[in-house]
């Protein structure tokens, strides 16, 4: 009883609730416009970031591919202010979609690319996803092995029987599967141990600021831990400092993405050296 008090007492005056929920659904509603906009007028794009090894900070490991829409002014969105809202509505997967048969034509395109796209759990069903994806592989050989799927680990949690046959299947023709945004999500361990991902990328609240921060070097130190247990390679997003690509390195991490190498961008080196060429 005393419990039920406490959480009554904390929770909002039911006019300002209203208000609250009323506004959140005023923005999801123009979130959710503004990306069905850009989906029917196909402006949407990949911005793309290297992955780097930790080791040799010079060398890229690969790029990610990362969704991006434009407003209704021309302004790119990254991904962070629409992919939670839609997600779990059809645009979700068209968005995934989109964003596979980009990066399949960039990975056609450039053969020495190696690409991640991300994708939800909730694709793996969505026929044209896979139609999508079976025309990409099958068309030019070599891109298989150079794709990687990113799925994150709050979305891989929810369908977990459905992810360890889909991983299963396309690792047979060569596709590696990376978990996105480890730690931030709730993998129960048993799942973890079926999933058998090729690649763990550790969620960048762990990474930022670990120099100084006594707590997440123990913490990534036993993530690197379990990686290596289970033979996956690692990858410590958001990393934004020299110190704290250091702290990374010395953990034993194989590679580092972030602001440090690169910002994601809609210009990559291949294309401008194209362009430089073209012209």
């Amino acid at each position: 009883m005393e419990a039920d008090l406490t959480r009554n007492q904390l929770e909002l005056p039911g006019g300002a609730r209203n208000a609250l929920e009323h506004a959140v659904m005023a923005r999801d509603a123009t979130v959710k416009d503004m990306v069905r906009r850009a989906i029917q007028h196909r402006q949407v794009m990949l911005a793309f970031q290297p992955v780097v090894q930790a080791q040799a900070q010079d060398r890229i490991a690969f790029h990610e591919g990362l969704i991006r829409v434009l407003d209704e002014t021309g302004r790119i969105i990254p991904a962070r202010e629409f992919i939670t809202t839609v997600e779990e509505t059809e645009q979700g997967r068209l968005l995934d979609c989109i964003a596979l048969e980009k990066g399949l034509a960039e990975l056609a395109r450039v053969p020495e690319l190696r690409l991640s796209i991300n994708m939800s759990a909730r694709s793996i069903g969505y026929r044209k996803w896979m139609r999508t994806l079976t025309r990409g592989i099958t068309q030019d050989p070599t891109i298989a092995e150079r794709l990687i799927l990113e799925i994150t680990e709050s979305s891989a949690i929810t369908v977990p029987e459905l992810v360890v046959s889909f991983m299963n299947e396309l690792q047979k023709k060569g596709i590696t599967f990376a978990i996105d945004d480890f730690g931030a999500g709730y993998t129960a361990l048993r799942y973890f141990k079926e999933f058998r991902f090729d690649i763990l990328k550790i969620d960048g609240t762990f990474s930022r600021g670990i120099a100084r921060d006594a707590d997440n070097q123990v913490l990534v130190a036993a993530f690197a831990s379990v990686a290596e247990q289970f033979d996956m390679f690692t990858v410590a997003e958001s990393v934004e400092t020299p110190e704290d690509a250091a702290t990374l390195a010395a953990l034993g991490l194989d590679c580092l993405q972030g602001y440090l190498f690169a910002a994601p961008t809609v210009r990559p080196p291949w294309r401008e050296s194209a362009e430089r060429k073209q012209a």
